[in-house]
């Protein structure tokens, strides 16, 4: 948070608090005080703690407001109030937790008569867990001795807030010892079996749910607890009271031999399938099974299912016969009962005990007809889609479970018969329940309804998913043979039927729900595709082959980034980095075997065929082919005529300054530069002066750059009309001649065209300043390859 690094802005409550006879609401009406109490603003928590505004502080929190004041402010102090209390300052927390008078004070809020106020009990809640959490052996000693905090906390359970009082206890106490010692005094305060006597139909619905949903959590965190702190000995007492068999038979006989309420009986139901839960503790980063335990640790306890057993009459009565509830219309029709959450909640309920694959379970569910009764309210509500997801959670345990271990009177494991050799449950299902056969005409009904126009059956799906889950336990699961052989006893028509159908509509229906919606072909990821790429071949016969083999085997080093490309610095201001040589690109190599004739000769063809458009034009236009001079035109045709004026001079100045090329040489005017034709190969002209670059057979021509700009040549052009000079370009290993005419008065200066032009390489380029090389690159001079020349990158 930005308190904690004090960048809050300066506030108005230091001028406030020092006031003399300032109030603890005029200090809570700032806006920033919970800002600067946060902040630990000194002047403000000395403030705070002054006896008689923690006094305050407690009062706002705990008592009602008053009736009178407008309903939008009516909890605007206690909510301060609250703030300031649990803004987790330690000299606030440690006025708190020390001072009797003040506990006593918030204590009280608990003695008042039921309901609390859900705000007020919140406020309450929040502070109180605080101190729990920052001050503990303080707070659990206060509490102790205080003789009616349980039966309190049990009075209140209908208040959301108080339950989660009572659940922090649980959590927020950190030292083992300490909260073991909360748990054996909550123990011996019975404060679980006061809970299960909260569910029953005398009570109301929020208590039923509060208490219910208090016993759950306990029930998980008790288990977690047990899965994380594996070293101690010592047993979680809520839990062992819990998993008794009285407390089981407490909970049922609560809802069984009293009047029935949907309510309890839900919240009864809800407990039983937490202590029913075999699933692992659900925080983060844990494993299937630990090291050192046992998956019987987290199975169901016999107990519990021997408390359940008597009373499955009564819930399979529940089936039959669910509180009363009202018709309910729906857009599908008349719902006269309808399932109810009653009996949604008892096919949970039963789907958890077979689960369990308890022998006098399954027999009793057997002797009953559950399934049947489950079974016709399936195709009864046929859009109740969670009451057909439970029976198919049924129906594929009885599946793939193997046959339930028999017990011995002694309730042992039998020996000599370690398991049935056939499944009671699977006998059950397909012979009195006539399983196949309800699939079969659900399935022909759903076909002839839809044929008639109607629509299809809102089963149909999980239908589907049933018969695959038979045709794959027949073929493959545990209870196969004995699959196979119940349908091979079935009558011949309905054997033929089920082959047929298996053969014929579930066969169309999986394909039907296999097809994919879009074509996947082209829009899967890459990381999914599984071709080699090491049988593709590539043309061998190259010397970029080898060179890629190489790049791919060098290492990469440290100092890879420092030394990868070019310095920033040789990319700044010409005139600042004249100097700056190409010392790095001398390490880069290109050794490229090329077909040259093969080259030539595609572009002497396609040279052809230019010319050959041309001339088939008919035009006496001037051959572009041909040599031109390269004329230089004088600064006194380019400028504006006399009758320009200076705004106008000025304007084409501001213009000509913004569209000046980047690589303009300097000292080289843009009227004095060489109009060059970028198709036309030209000689390679340098100064003398360019380190390694020879100086033999230069004469002042040699630069052009130079020649238009020294004073000595103007001179020379005024004392001779014409002069012809044969140039020597040494470039690199290889010398190059050509031939200069300048002409003094039309100062137009021709080059003779020549064949042979030299290759450049970058070995050329060594040591020279770039001020060189920028004219050269943007003169096209250095192109890419169509005769005999190679290409330079400059980036």
């Amino acid at each position: 948070m930005f308190w904690k690094f004090d960048l809050h802005t300066t506030s108005h409550i230091d001028t406030l608090l020092e006031k003399e006879d300032v109030t603890l609401t005029e200090v809570m009406d700032e806006e920033d005080v919970l800002q600067e109490c946060k902040a630990q603003n000194h002047k403000l928590v000395d403030f705070l703690l002054r006896p008689q505004c923690m006094d305050d502080l407690v009062t706002f929190i705990t008592q009602e407001p008053n009736a009178d004041v407008e309903e939008k402010v009516k909890y605007k102090y206690p909510n301060i109030s609250c703030e300031l209390l649990t803004s987790d300052v330690g000299q606030i927390n440690d006025r708190l937790g020390e001072d009797d008078n003040l506990l006593m004070k918030l204590y009280g809020f608990l003695q008042n008569e039921p309901p609390l106020n859900p705000l007020l009990a919140s406020f309450f809640s929040k502070v109180l867990s605080i101190l729990i959490g920052r001050k503990p052996e303080q707070i659990v000693e206060f509490l102790r001795k205080r003789e009616d905090f349980v039966d309190l906390v049990i009075k209140h359970i209908g208040t959301s807030a108080i339950m989660d009082l009572l659940l922090r206890m649980l959590t927020c106490i950190e030292p083992q010892q300490l909260r073991q010692d909360v748990l054996n005094w909550l123990n011996e305060e019975k404060v679980i079996q006061r809970l299960v006597d909260m569910v029953q139909s005398s009570q109301d619905e929020d208590r039923h749910s509060n208490a219910s949903q208090s016993l759950c959590e306990i029930i998980r965190l008790s288990r977690d607890q047990m899965f994380q702190v594996q070293g101690s000995s010592d047993p979680d007492p809520l839990l062992a009271t819990l998993e008794k068999q009285e407390t089981v038979e407490q909970l049922l006989a609560n809802i069984f031999d009293k009047e029935k309420n949907e309510s309890a009986i839900v919240s009864v139901i809800q407990i039983l399938l937490t202590l029913f839960e075999t699933r692992r503790p659900a925080f983060e980063g844990h494993m299937d099974c630990p090291p050192g335990m046992s998956h019987p640790l987290f199975s169901v306890n016999h107990s519990i299912l021997e408390a359940v057993r008597p009373r499955l009459k009564d819930f399979h009565q529940l089936l039959l016969e669910p509180p009363k509830k009202n018709l309910m219309k729906t857009t599908w029709g008349v719902l006269d009962p309808p399932v109810g959450n009653t009996r949604l909640n008892v096919v949970r309920l039963v789907a958890s005990l077979l689960q369990s694959n308890t022998h006098t379970i399954n027999t009793e569910l057997i002797n009953l007809n559950t399934l049947g009764v489950i079974l016709d309210m399936y195709f009864k509500y046929i859009w109740n889609n969670f009451l057909h997801i439970q029976v198919e959670i049924c129906t594929a345990m009885i599946l793939a479970m193997p046959p339930a271990p028999t017990l011995s009177p002694n309730g042992q494991t039998d020996a000599e018969q370690d398991y049935a050799r056939e499944s009671i449950l699977i006998k059950h299902l397909f012979e009195k329940c006539q399983f196949i056969q309800r699939i079969l005409d659900a399935w022909t009904s759903n076909e002839k309804e839809q044929a008639e126009g109607g629509r299809r059956r809102g089963y149909m799906g999980h239908l589907t998913r049933i018969s695959n889950s038979i045709v794959h336990n027949c073929d493959k699961g545990p209870n196969g043979p004995q699959i196979q052989h119940i349908i091979s006893e079935l009558p011949g028509e309905d054997r033929d039927r089920w082959e047929s159908f298996i053969s014929g509509q579930l066969s169309d229906t999986n394909k039907r729900n296999t097809v994919d919606l879009v074509n996947m072909h082209h829009i899967h990821s890459s990381s999914d595709d599984e071709v080699d790429f090491k049988d593709t071949s590539f043309h061998q016969d190259s010397s970029l082959q080898q060179a890629f083999s190489d790049y791919q085997m060098q290492q990469m080093t440290s100092n890879f980034i420092e030394q990868f490309g070019f310095n920033d610095e040789e990319f700044a201001d010409q005139d600042d980095v004249v100097d700056i040589p190409f010392d790095r690109i001398s390490d880069i190599s290109f050794s490229l075997n090329t077909n040259e004739s093969a080259n030539i000769a595609l572009f002497e063809a396609r040279c052809k065929e230019k010319i050959q458009q041309f001339e088939e034009a008919g035009s006496d236009e001037e051959d572009i082919w041909d040599e031109k001079d390269v004329s230089f035109a004088p600064e006194a045709q380019r400028r504006p005529s006399s009758g320009s004026t200076d705004s106008e001079e000025s304007t084409d100045s501001e213009e000509e300054d913004v569209k000046r090329d980047p690589f303009e040489v300097p000292g080289l005017s843009t009227d004095d530069r060489m109009d060059l034709c970028p198709c036309e190969p030209v000689g390679l002209l340098l100064p003398a002066e360019c380190d390694g670059w020879s100086p033999a057979n230069q004469s002042p021509l040699s630069s052009p750059a130079q020649r238009l700009s020294s004073p000595e040549a103007e001179e020379e052009e005024a004392a001779s009309e014409q002069r012809s000079v044969t140039e020597t370009v040494i470039n690199g290993s290889m010398k190059e001649t050509l031939s200069l005419t300048v002409d003094a008065k039309t100062e137009t200066a021709v080059f003779k065209r020549l064949e042979n032009l030299p290759r450049l390489d970058l070995s050329d380029f060594v040591n020279m300043p770039i001020k060189y090389i920028l004219p050269i690159y943007h003169s096209c001079i250095l192109r890419i390859k169509l005769h005999s020349f190679y290409v330079l990158f400059i980036t």
